[in-house]
């Protein structure tokens, strides 16, 4: 047989680069692939042709040598000294609240972006295709379903991607939806990014996920976990705090002077919020910052911590209302959940107002900061602070210019 035909057969095997597993034709695998893929496949096929074919006879010493993943190793180490135009980053979930600004984000920094969105997107699928476009100048808008890996092969990684940012998140919290994105529709994402020969994977995750006792808490660890154990691709695990918006939904109501709503004494849970453009930052630096390379990052924005009472003396400060306060028992929220539990067992259709009981509960007594297991506490200090936006900030902004842009749409039980 000769080395050519012999080629060809050890390009179906198992042991040969992904990237060159297709029918053999000299000279055609390498053109599609951009920079140095191309040279390190180039290498490898000039290597067998030139009488080096000892991994075609003996294919369990080949697995021991780099050459079967030689290009997705070069590809990792050679994305970052590339031009950021020549480096190409799909963003999935672009149209969601962070993923807007994350998208907006790597445009500005001048990434070749591809800017994966379902047809009908936004809040309630209001959002047409034209508004996407128009929203992301200056990317590579496609259309397509992250429930889809076909789709996802055929839209999304139809051309060779480098990095892979995820921004993927149920709308609601509720157990199907989160099962369905947090985790499969991310898990489909990662696939395919692994089958085409991304480097690295940027993952939007959530600081609450270090104490799961939500369904979309547990979806999310799943995937983290799947991400961490993925060959081929490096990653890095975004964990943020609180974000402005989940913070601003008493704003209106203190502006004309009603009651702040807080459980308990207020004083439960505290947090340390970051702005989505501060987010979107720190989610950009993972793709160039080697230091961020398979870490989990858990991170809030400037400032102390602040607690749900202290947010409300600030508000009625700024807006320069008299304080007054309604403190509701948690054990309120208890009864609502037994009571919607009960339900379910005659009405199925209820499992998720019960979730989103317990979401609210969660929310109101759990802190939004980094969890030390030793000492059985949140701690503020160990809580990484990132960015230039502080919450005083915000709500400064908030009561002078109103919520525009901060609407919670799907997500309003938070």
């Amino acid at each position: 047989m000769s080395q050519a035909a012999l080629l060809g057969q050890h390009l179906h095997t198992s042991s040969a680069p992904r990237c060159l597993r297709t029918p053999f034709r000299p000279g055609s695998v390498s053109a599609r692939l951009p920079g140095s893929r191309r040279a390190s496949c180039e290498t490898y096929t000039q290597k067998a042709f030139h009488g080096q074919t000892q991994a075609i006879h003996h294919k369990h010493n080949s697995r021991k040598r780099k050459c079967p993943v030689h290009c997705q190793a070069e590809a990792q180490q050679d994305y970052r000294s590339r031009s950021k135009q020549d480096v190409r980053v799909l963003v999935a979930g672009s149209t969601g609240y962070i993923g807007k600004y994350v998208t907006k984000e790597l445009i500005n920094r001048g990434y070749n972006v591809v800017a994966f969105a379902r047809e009908k997107s936004g809040v309630g699928g209001k959002q047409s295709r034209d508004q996407t476009q128009k929203d992301f100048e200056g990317a590579d808008v496609r259309f397509g379903d992250v429930s889809s890996k076909q789709s996802l092969r055929d839209t999304a990684f139809s051309e060779p991607v480098d990095v892979v940012v995820s921004c993927l998140a149920s709308r609601t919290g509720g157990k199907k939806d989160s099962w369905a994105i947090d985790y499969q529709a991310t898990l489909n994402t990662l696939e395919v990014a692994q089958q085409t020969g991304a480097s690295h994977f940027v993952l939007l995750s959530a600081i609450c996920v270090q104490k799961p006792l939500l369904e979309f808490q547990h979806a999310k660890l799943k995937f983290e976990e799947a991400l961490q154990s993925a060959e081929g691709i490096t990653h890095s695990i975004v964990r943020p705090t609180a974000f402005f918006k989940s913070l601003a939904g008493q704003v209106e109501n203190v502006k004309k002077g009603f009651p702040y709503i807080m459980f308990g004494d207020g004083h439960l849970a505290s947090c340390k919020p970051i702005s989505e453009a501060d987010l979107a930052s720190f989610m950009a630096d993972c793709i160039e910052d080697k230091q961020k390379i398979n870490q989990v990052l858990p991170i809030g924005g400037p400032g102390r911590a602040w607690s749900a009472k202290e947010q409300g003396q600030y508000l009625f400060k700024l807006a320069g209302k008299k304080e007054r306060f309604i403190s509701a028992p948690v054990g309120l929220m208890d009864g609502i959940i037994s009571c919607f539990d009960g339900l379910t067992r005659f009405f199925p259709g209820l499992e998720d107002s019960a979730e989103f009981g317990r979401i609210g509960r969660y929310y109101a007594t759990e802190s939004m900061l980094v969890w030390d297991s030793e000492q059985q506490k949140y701690v503020a200090d160990a809580t990484p602070s990132y960015g230039k936006e502080s919450l005083e900030q915000f709500f400064e902004r908030a009561i002078k210019e109103g919520l525009a842009g901060q609407e919670l749409g799907d997500a309003a039980i938070f």
